[in-house]
């Protein structure tokens, strides 16, 4: 199996990193730090590690200096379950799961995932199966329908679920076979436009313009991230837009925030205006539902040009699953994740992965990408697209190998997490939270804005220096 160094060198260099930079990088720790037989800890590292290196390099192009990079295993993996171990005024996280949510067994022996903490999506799941929203109403429906064909029958009706596949049964879909010869990051060329300088500033990313237009954790983790090395990051939500309260504190440090209503030409003509300032926008809605608002690729560079769009999936760019709605437990049941992890545990039925970590790792690359992205308009000009998805994630991690007796060993425990704990004040109390895990030499990342509730900023951007 590749060491976590090898890992990133491929990454690196598949996207045009200089192969000298890793000389600059060091990576602690060993294998495992989780309860997994998948290389969980690994992900984590690496995923994290490559925006470490992306901030190195941007500030050697805006400065000359040269600085060491250090990631720790234990630290990154710690800092990919982040919300775990978020604490608002010393209270711990509320559950983290609707009523509902969940794994069911299915007529046809099978079992399915539903996700239903938003409650559109609850809705729509009971509607499909006339129940009312409560456990033993929705199994005793489940019951009635085949595994596949309610995952289907979900969909169309606007609900998120995921049949549980093996990761053969998977290999096999038309999905997989479409996502196959893609790449973990795309980045290609959506308009023309001359290289932007650098703002002044003395971080990697000061004066760097980013629109967040993103919830729950991959596209909102991207946002945290390049506002640790000093974007400035506002996000756009909307006042009727569900969200989940804890996961906005945890991946709001360091972002702006605002209400734009994008469902009104009064709104579209607020991001608009933003857009036209904008040095990366960075979304996770579904293709057609952002283009539909006027907001597509080539929409956005046509009103940014030298923009760099960033672009979260479920399931990937291609194939018939491209517009489906998704989330990382999801992704993890219809892949093979959850099977193979059941299998590994000997139970019957799926377990899931120790944590979000398609989600926390697809965030590191996307803010990876936006980076790269980033440095390649500086030196060639023109506007790029830099896709990622959640299930290219997990097929990069499936492909890692696997952790033998990975399961055998204990959770990490509060003592081997407080080293990684900070303090912080915030617009909801007093915060503890995870700490940043990639540590620059030079330009240390942090975040100089405090987690706000939605909507506590006028949409505007703050001056630059």
């Amino acid at each position: 199996m590749q060491s976590p160094r090898e890992m990133l060198s491929d990454i690196w260099t598949s996207i045009g990193g200089d192969p000298c930079a890793l000389g600059k990088l060091t990576l602690t720790g060993d294998e495992p730090q989780l309860p997994s037989s998948f290389r969980v800890a690994a992900a984590a590292q690496v995923s994290v590690a490559a925006t470490g290196l992306a901030a190195a390099e941007i500030w050697k192009m805006r400065s000359g200096e040269t600085q060491e990079v250090a990631v720790d295993m234990r630290h990154a993996v710690v800092e990919c379950r982040s919300e775990r171990y978020l604490r608002v005024d010393g209270k711990p996280p509320p559950p983290a799961w609707d009523a509902i949510a969940g794994i069911y067994k299915t007529r046809d022996n099978g079992f399915v995932r539903l996700h239903t903490n938003f409650p559109h999506h609850r809705d729509a799941v009971c509607k499909v199966l006339n129940c009312k929203p409560e456990r033993d109403a929705v199994q005793a429906a489940l019951l009635q329908w085949d595994g596949e064909a309610f995952e289907t029958a979900a969909y169309t009706s606007g609900g998120v679920v995921a049949f549980m596949r093996t990761h053969d049964e998977w290999l096999t879909t038309p999905q997989a076979k479409a996502l196959a010869g893609l790449p973990l990051i795309s980045i290609t060329k959506i308009g023309e436009a001359p290289p932007k300088p650098w703002p002044n500033g003395e971080r990697p990313l000061a004066g760097i313009r980013v629109l967040d237009l993103s919830r729950v954790i991959a596209g909102p983790v991207a946002g945290r991230t390049l506002a640790a090395h000093g974007a400035d990051v506002l996000l756009i939500s909307g006042p009727d837009l569900p969200a989940i309260p804890w996961l906005v504190i945890d991946t709001g440090r360091g972002k702006l925030t605002s209400f734009v209503e994008l469902k009104s030409e009064q709104g579209r003509g607020v991001l608009r205006d933003l857009l036209a300032q904008a040095d990366i926008f960075s979304q996770g809605y579904r293709p057609r539902a952002i283009a539909s608002l006027g907001f597509s690729p080539e929409d956005v560079a046509r009103i940014s040009p030298g923009v760099i769009y960033v672009t979260l999936s479920a399931y990937g760019a291609a194939g018939p699953w491209a517009a489906r709605r998704g989330f990382d437990s999801l992704v993890q049941t219809a892949t093979g994740f959850n099977h193979a992890e059941g299998q590994a545990a000997g139970v019957d039925g799926p377990k899931e992965l120790p944590g979000q970590m398609l989600d926390h790792a697809t965030g590191y690359f996307m803010a990876f990408g936006a980076m790269m992205a980033k440095v390649r308009q500086a030196r060639e000009g023109a506007s790029w697209h830099v896709e990622v998805s959640l299930a290219q994630t997990g097929r990069w991690l499936w492909n890692l190998g696997r952790v033998t007796d990975g399961l055998a060993i204990e959770d990490l425990k509060g003592e081997a997490v407080k080293p990684f704990i900070a303090e912080a004040g915030s617009g909801f109390g007093p915060l503890r939270y995870v700490t940043h895990s990639a540590l620059l030499s030079k330009t240390p990342a942090f975040w100089a804005v405090p987690a706000m509730p939605l909507g506590s900023h006028p949409p505007q951007w703050p001056v630059r220096e």
